[in-house]
């Protein structure tokens, strides 16, 4: 059993000090988020019972408070082995917070409680959702609303802010009897939380050398100065050196060279290096000047307009106005799920997280439910079950939250007709005038563009007649279809087995079509792939098909041209292989190299895949729909990605990388002794020939100012459809690399 060691009781006055001391942590933090007299901040400062409710037989009641640094949420425990830290979470992990029963366990387990009083704190990544019950609806939105200002004026903070702010956070952390002084020891082990690893006779040095007050410790200003010196970065005053005149400062004129020059800006005018100064410069004398400091470059650096992504690809930029079939649409894989393919939960809250990121296409495995109510699950398996209609109503609420541009509803119906019925029923009503539910302005001859089906939900499935059909107002009744899905459709092609295994499990090869669910489908009709000359010569554009990976990979591999020319017109699908129980991803590259369109990933599932998935989605404003390169757009296009022949793709570049510094990288070991030993690998990925990836060597025991200063070049032929990717990882000698971070970037995003 653990000991824990009794601290000796605080006298009054103490006590009394240190309350006022919080009181002006607090106070001085609110001041930098700008919510200095905010009561919703002071109403969070000061802390309130919640009820957390995991089930309908587990309520409990703990007392949450917002920490002094106004970063940090607490919450009391009954478990008595239980960590400090593991009381807290920080508001920057928070995704989103929602007022009422807007999760799938407010919904389940909170009907008995007046919505008003409900509040959920969403978690970036894949952590739990935190549902809590306020006593009053005053009390929830406090808590919603203080939330929401403070992250939205966490992300307004300047660099310099941000700096004090984490400073502070560490060393508050470090500061055992809360003296507000560090000692050296103290100072010793923020530098291993903070993942340094630091000489002690240096730290030591630079120790005494910021104690003016001869105290052997630190107080505030002497504390920000130690950090200073420990972390000076020699790489940025090499630079700042080169372009600083005889005062100091890097003047408009150097500033404009050094943009021209080392940053390889276009455009650079006076008016914007003046414009630069004043966002980033922080000293007011300096700014009168029109000049920067160091601390100002340095921000300038750290800052957005210092990212190597371009800034005009955070806004909407290409041509919305073609056909959407000339777009590569962000696409989602069994969306419900949020584990793995065979017991995992299913859930709306799924559909929120994709739609968030930018998804278009999103996915609803439609069942027979209870109570003659659809339900949405991947059938024959062990994941739960969710209500259709909660995930149309999910879909409507956040469809147009990140982007404008229409969202496709990929129907697989496995439902009987009387639910089908029930289906269309609850598309119509919820959906709404969002809903198309008939040609856009009798359009018949080519698909719309992204523009024109600006706020459209469309729903794609089997249809029982043509659009034609439809629109000269032809009746059909309900009619008979293949009773396979679309995507056991599409894996038939490969192994027979599946038709009859289909076959076997529901006693019957056909199913009813309900008129009401073909009649909203219109765009989008899902039909059997026979081969590209029959698409070609039968096949209206409306029409499209869905393939496996391994079958879209083959038709890639040995008809590579075919497939581009085919996807000038028509929509394909791609989805994951039927082995990918544990939700993995197969590599999106090959399939967009080919022109196709909607490529769907299993959302949420990290890694290599999904990170280059929204590397290439993060250009033309994240709005999920990125215009193909005009040699995919060519319905005669000889190009190949298997085999690069010249023709307006061949645009060969040559990329040179210097992997220079890191700053604060996390640890990934969270052992209080542990420090990462981290290196970078940057990758190319495009076509066959243009992948590549080149590393830096190991640095051992520096995860918090690593130096590498590696050089490396790359040759890019096909540069409009390859992608960079900067990897870093933690050096494991016995056992496999610990992943840190990464950044994905389209190679023509590149500044």
């Amino acid at each position: 059993m653990q000991c824990i060691k009794r601290q000796p009781k605080r006298s009054k006055s103490q006590e009394n000090y240190l309350q006022e001391e919080s009181r002006k942590e607090a106070e001085q933090n609110g001041r930098s988020l700008g919510l200095q007299d905010d009561e919703d901040l002071k109403f969070l400062l000061r802390g309130t019972q919640l009820v957390k409710i995991k089930s309908e037989s587990w309520r409990k009641e703990r007392f949450y408070k917002l920490q002094d640094d106004c970063k940090t949420i607490w919450h009391d425990s009954k478990r008595i082995l239980r960590s400090a830290d593991s009381q807290t979470f920080s508001i920057e992990d928070i995704q989103d917070v929602r007022l009422g029963h807007k999760t799938d366990g407010m919904r389940k387990f909170a009907k008995d409680v007046p919505e008003p009083r409900c509040f959920s704190i969403i978690f970036k990544g894949q952590q739990k959702n935190l549902d809590l019950i306020a006593s009053s609806e005053g009390d929830a939105n406090h808590w919603t609303s203080g939330i929401k200002k403070i992250i939205t004026n966490s992300s307004s903070m300047n660099q310099k802010q941000k700096l004090q702010h984490w400073i502070h956070s560490c060393l508050r952390k470090a500061d055992k009897n809360k003296d507000n002084k560090m000692s050296f020891k103290e100072l010793k082990n923020f530098l291993k939380e903070v993942n340094i690893h630091a000489d002690e006779s240096y730290a030591k040095q630079i120790f005494e050398q910021c104690d003016r007050s001869k105290t052997q410790s630190l107080e505030d200003d002497e504390i920000e100065e130690f950090y200073k010196l420990l972390t000076e970065r020699e790489e940025i005053q090499v630079i700042f050196s080169e372009f600083k005149d005889s005062n100091g400062l890097v003047s408009v004129d150097n500033l404009v060279k050094f943009l021209k020059e080392e940053q390889r800006e276009e455009d650079i005018t006076s008016e914007l290096a003046v414009s630069l100064i004043e966002k980033y410069e922080p000293n007011d004398e300096a700014k009168k000047k029109h000049a920067l400091t160091k601390d100002g470059f340095l921000m300038y650096l750290l800052s957005d307009d210092g990212n190597i992504f371009n800034l005009k690809h955070r806004k909407v930029y290409q041509d919305m106005s073609q056909p959407l079939s000339h777009y590569f649409i962000s696409s989602s894989h069994n969306t419900y799920l949020q584990e793995d393919q065979l017991r995992g939960p299913s859930s709306t809250e799924a559909y929120i997280r994709a739609l968030c990121k930018g998804c278009r296409c999103i996915e609803l495995d439609c069942w027979d439910g209870p109570n003659s109510e659809p339900v949405i699950y991947h059938g024959y398996t062990l994941t739960s079950k969710i209500l259709f209609c909660e995930v149309i109503k999910a879909i409507k609420t956040y469809a147009f939250k990140a982007s404008p541009y229409p969202v496709i509803v990929s129907l697989e119906n496995h439902c009987s007709l009387e639910q089908q019925i029930v289906m269309a029923k609850h598309m119509k009503d919820i959906f709404g005038d969002d809903l198309l539910s008939a040609p856009l302005d009798g359009k018949i001859t080519s698909f719309p563009s992204p523009e024109e089906l600006k706020g459209k939900i469309l729903v794609k499935g089997k249809k029982s007649n043509t659009l034609e059909e439809s629109l000269a107002g032809h009746v059909h009744k309900s009619t008979e279809a293949d009773d396979v899905s679309e995507e056991d459709e599409a894996a038939d092609m490969e192994d027979e087995s599946v038709k009859n295994k289909v076959k076997n499990k529901s006693g019957s090869s056909k199913v009813k079509l309900a008129k009401e669910l073909s009649d909203i489908v219109i765009y989008c009709k899902s039909v059997h792939f026979q081969d590209f000359n029959y698409a070609q010569n039968h096949q209206a554009f409306y029409e499209m098909s869905s393939f496996t990976e391994g079958k879209a990979l083959k038709l890639a591999q040995e008809s590579g041209s075919k497939f581009i020319c085919h996807n000038v017109v028509h929509l394909s699908r791609i989805y994951p292989a039927g082995w990918r129980t544990d939700s993995s991803n197969y590599n999106p590259l090959d399939m967009w190299n080919v022109g196709c369109q909607i490529v769907a990933l299993n959302f949420q599932t990290p890694g290599t895949e999904m990170d280059i998935y929204q590397g290439l989605f993060q250009d033309n404003g994240f709005c999920g729909y990125l215009l193909k390169p005009e040699f995919l757009l060519d319905n005669k296009s000889q190009f190949n990605p298997k085999s690069i022949k010249e023709g307006e793709w061949w645009t060969p570049k040559k990329l040179h990388v210097m992997v220079i510094s890191g700053q604060q990288l996390p640890k990934v070991n969270q052992s209080k002794n542990s420090i990462i030993d981290p290196f970078v690998t940057v990758e190319i990925h495009g076509v066959a020939r243009d992948n590549d990836r080149k590393q830096t060597n190991v640095l051992s025991n520096n995860g918090f100012n690593p130096m590498w200063n590696s050089k490396f070049t790359f040759d890019v032929d096909v540069p409009a459809l390859a992608l960079v990717r900067f990897v870093v990882e933690d050096y494991d000698a016995s056992s496999k690399n610990d992943f840190v971070g990464q950044y994905t970037v389209p190679f023509k995003s590149l500044n």
